[in-house]
């Protein structure tokens, strides 16, 4: 899919961050664009900016989580626009907690935004998108999706798996010749909303969303959205975004295991500063 134009996008969690700043990249790129995501404030102010580009947008309210909206939204979308090319899977929400203390209501929220929600975005497009004959599909994994961390135990579950979701929707849409493009995307550290927005136990989210955000977010949403633009127009299978992503994967690759120690030695430094105590 290298030529963008007048090719129809739909993009959840567009309300802030990384899918806003896609939907105004794709918009650059004369794209089409349905936009979906349960802030409805920001969601509102996405819409705003692309439609002064110039660019056709729908907005429309969508809890990726509940099955039956997905598979309706979907329907709606293709007709409203006669057609659906890319699909992006993007809402998402962290919860810092370590596993001892944390509980199944906060580990269910977190997979069934993160996971179900790619899951259920997934399924409702697909025929849509192989329907296309130039189908596109992205679904956002992250660092924590092939590295795990102290307090990310739910996190990780999500990522770790949309991770794998999406190498083995790629693997059957070559193995079956569908026309669909298929791209899991990994972020490192992006300045977005996503830490401070999330949910916490056992940490002082304000501490956690400034630490991240100082120390650990070396990417802008804008930097990530031009990225992914390039990962779809060459059909790129994995895409890491950030130096800090590419700088561990590689130390992974050349650690192995051995990174879970090595972390363990950082994290009795860095949790402390980001617990409930903690200071900024």
């Amino acid at each position: 899919m290298k030529d963008l134009k007048d090719k129809v996008a739909v993009i959840t969690g567009a309300g802030s961050g990384i899918g806003r700043a896609l939907s105004i990249e794709l918009a650059h790129h004369g794209v089409r664009l349905a936009l979906s995501d349960v802030d409805a404030d920001g969601l509102a102010e996405t819409a705003l900016q692309i439609s002064r580009i110039g660019a056709q947008v729908r907005p429309d309210p969508l809890d990726v989580r509940d099955r039956v909206a997905c598979f309706a939204y979907a329907e709606t979308v293709a007709e409203h626009f006669d057609a659906v090319n890319l699909v992006v899977n993007n809402a998402g929400i962290t919860f810092l907690g370590e596993i001892e203390s944390m509980n199944f209501t906060d580990l269910e929220r977190v997979m069934d935004i993160d996971y179900w929600g790619v899951v259920n975005g997934t399924k409702a497009f697909l025929p849509h998108l192989i329907a296309s004959g130039e189908g596109h599909i992205v679904n956002m994994s992250s660092v924590s999706g092939f590295m795990a961390g102290a307090g990310l135990s739910a996190y990780n579950s999500a990522k770790f798996a949309v991770r794998g979701f999406t190498e083995a929707l790629r693997i059957e849409m070559l193995m079956n010749k569908r026309p669909v493009g298929v791209t899991c995307v990994q972020p490192g550290g992006v300045k977005t909303r996503l830490v401070s927005n999330g949910l916490a136990d056992g940490y002082d989210q304000a501490a956690a969303a400034h630490f991240f955000g100082k120390y650990l977010s070396p990417t802008t949403p804008e930097k990530a959205a031009k990225r992914i633009v390039s990962g779809i127009r060459w059909n790129k299978p994995r895409m890491l975004i950030g130096i800090d992503a590419w700088s561990l994967d590689l130390a992974l690759r050349l650690t192995g295991t051995r990174y879970q120690r090595l972390y363990a030695i950082g994290g009795r430094y860095v949790m402390p500063k980001i617990a409930s105590t903690g200071e900024r």
